[in-house]
């Protein structure tokens, strides 16, 4: 892969060579590799056909995760929240001691105490992390999904944009079973402040217990707006917004 430069960009194909613009800037690659039908069959290429396989599994379990979570993706993720995902996913696949190469999941990894601790803290925007936006203690109480945060200032407690006026707090309980690919959220109330010295006691409590089984996820919001001619507006399309797994069970 080499870096396109210059004033003049390509875009296709010129022989064995396709060039491509992505995210980090316009690309090209030579065609090459080996033919799809020779990894599927060859016994020489069963190491990569396992690999494929585990890479496949934890690439649907990160799937899975950003299903469930999409109505607050939309607000407050990054545009390599995909992949950064899917590497996680893929470490705590690692941690499946008990399947054999090719075989380990996700779903078998994430009962070990190790995994959960894995995904406990994951920020789906990598330009806006928890925990350098709230400077104030939450709890989480698994049982009942609720998040308190006690004594919340907003002027002193939380690093805010500029033009920033209020913020949402909103919380959610996600069960997500990896293993059979199914999941359930709840979200809570919404908490909606002005930025300013007055404290307050947040109390985020979702609408019901998430259903089914499977890992339990509780995840925290926070969410920037502006005040203009009395509606409030979200700051830069969400890109300050803060979304992180604040607890795993």
């Amino acid at each position: 892969m080499a870096r396109q430069k210059g004033i003049i960009k390509l875009k296709g194909k010129i022989g064995d060579l396709s060039f491509y613009k992505t995210q980090d800037g316009h690309l090209a690659r030579e065609k090459g590799g080996v033919d799809a039908s020779r990894i599927a069959n060859d016994p020489a290429f069963i190491r990569t056909r396992e690999n494929g396989a585990e890479f496949g599994s934890s690439a649907s379990s990160g799937k899975l995760v950003r299903n469930t979570l999409r109505p607050l993706l939309m607000t407050a993720s990054d545009n390599r929240v995909t992949s950064r995902l899917t590497k996680l996913m893929t470490d705590i696949k690692n941690l499946d001691a008990t399947s054999v190469r090719g075989k380990r999941t996700v779903g078998v990894a994430i009962a070990l105490a190790p995994a959960k601790a894995l995904l406990k803290g994951f920020n789906f925007n990598d330009k806006a992390i928890l925990g350098s936006i709230l400077f104030k203690p939450f709890a989480v109480t698994t049982a009942t999904g609720v998040i308190t945060i006690n004594g919340l200032i907003p002027a002193n407690d939380i690093a805010f944009p500029s033009g920033a006026t209020h913020i949402n707090i909103k919380g959610a309980w996600a069960k997500v079973d990896f293993a059979n690919n199914v999941s359930d959220i709840k979200y809570s109330n919404v908490v909606n402040l002005p930025i300013n010295a007055v404290s307050s006691n947040v109390v985020l409590t979702p609408t019901a217990a998430a259903t089914g089984t499977g890992t339990n996820l509780f995840m925290l919001q926070i969410e920037f707006l502006q005040m203009v001619n009395a509606t409030q507006y979200s700051l830069k399309n969400g890109a300050y917004n803060a979304l992180s797994i604040v607890e795993v069970a």
